[in-house]
């Protein structure tokens, strides 16, 4: 599946606000919130993501179609890795332990900024290097 690549871009900058938001108020709810926008880009197909949904209603039809597409795959990959980071928080939230909530907090909130302004995908990178060592272990298996 391809993807006009400024989707995830516009996505994560919603993203980097929502979890700016949750370092400023301390908002468990809107860290879980956070979660399940990633989890239903990672394992549903970006298409399923609410952010993804308001670039393709709003935002795409005012701009000129993209001049290129990117692969779908690295994107959910980065959307599953950013699931468990806000997922990580959430459940340090709720367990008490408030060093490990910012701390995953933090870390999503870097991958989604380096996105938003840079258009660097931390999971887009890690992508084909999990898929060599995949194969690696398959073949070595």
């Amino acid at each position: 599946m391809q993807t006009d690549p400024r989707g995830p871009r516009f996505a994560a900058t919603l993203t980097s606000a929502v979890l700016i938001l949750v370092l400023l108020t301390g908002s468990c709810a809107l860290l879980a919130a956070q979660a399940l926008v990633f989890a239903l880009g990672a394992f549903g197909g970006l298409r399923f993501s609410p952010y993804d949904w308001l670039f393709r209603t709003f935002v795409a039809p005012r701009l000129a179609p993209p001049s290129e597409t990117e692969d779908e795959r690295p994107l959910r990959f980065g959307q599953g890795i950013l699931t468990v980071f806000a997922a990580v928080g959430t459940l340090g939230h709720i367990a008490g332990v408030t060093w490990l909530c910012l701390l995953a907090t933090a870390v999503a909130l870097t991958a989604a900024f380096l996105n938003a302004a840079f258009g660097y995908c931390v999971g887009c990178e890690l992508y084909p290097v999990v898929r060599r060592a995949q194969g690696r272990l398959t073949a070595g298996a």
